[in-house]
């Protein structure tokens, strides 16, 4: 029995399964009719059609409205990111100035106890004390500059003592520790300092603890006077007939 193989086949033949014999192979033919011509091709879709939909183009003036909107809305976006980057920045800055600028806070308040202990060292060391023994005498003047040289040491870097005695009680900066009877002062005022206040630039550092007054008369607070007819920042009235 002889084989046939794929060599063997010539083009345009098949091998017949049952008796092997080559049949030839169907040829594919393309007629006239199915061949296509430019005027059976799909016309373009019109310029300015909506590719998506196939309808036709929005109204320009929709376009416009549309557009403007959308610039209207990147505008408000801008100057939101703007004015949120400016406040960062400003709150930034202001906490570097505070920074450096309350930067010895806890140290001056950690030495603020040393100029209370020369301060004490003083007061034990009345004038009388101090004339009747010259001893007595230099080691106070040598405390006494050693103070003031602590408080311009620390002024330079702002910090300053509250000045409360026979003020108005101010509960900012003072702490009133107890009330005295004194009918020869006004009502409210300082007529003690037990342990002074210091302040550093505009913040308070420590308050000032106090004796206040009472029973004295009542404190006037001082107001601006009414500017009088004719003067600067008053319109006079003119009263001739």
């Amino acid at each position: 029995m002889t084989q046939t193989t794929a060599k063997d086949q010539t083009p345009g033949e098949t091998p017949n399964a049952e008796s092997g014999a080559r049949e030839p192979a169907e040829d594919i033919v393309v007629g006239p009719e199915d061949t296509l011509t430019y005027e059976d091709a799909p016309d373009p879709a019109p310029d300015g059609a909506d590719a998506a939909t196939g309808g036709e183009a929005d109204d320009p003036a929709e376009r416009i409205a549309e557009l403007e909107a959308e610039v209207a809305r990147l505008n408000r976006e801008y100057l939101s990111a703007l004015a949120e980057a400016q406040n960062t920045k400003r709150i930034a800055d202001k906490r570097i100035q505070d920074n450096a600028k309350y930067a010895v806070s806890n140290l001056a308040k950690a030495i603020l106890p040393v100029a209370d202990n020369m301060d004490r060292a003083l007061a034990a060391a009345p004038a009388e004390a101090r004339a009747s023994d010259p001893a007595l005498n230099n080691l106070a003047v040598g405390v006494e500059m050693t103070a003031k040289e602590l408080l311009n040491a620390l002024g330079q870097y702002g910090v300053k003592r509250i000045e409360a005695m026979n003020q108005p009680f101010d509960p900012n900066l003072h702490q009133a520790m107890q009330e005295m009877e004194n009918p020869d002062v006004p009502a409210g005022t300082v007529i003690q300092v037990y342990q002074d206040g210091y302040v550093i630039h505009d913040r308070l550092l420590r308050p000032a603890m106090v004796v206040v007054s009472r029973g004295g008369p009542k404190r006037t607070v001082p107001t601006a006077e009414a500017p009088a007819p004719g003067d600067a920042g008053g319109q006079g009235v003119d009263t001739s007939v």
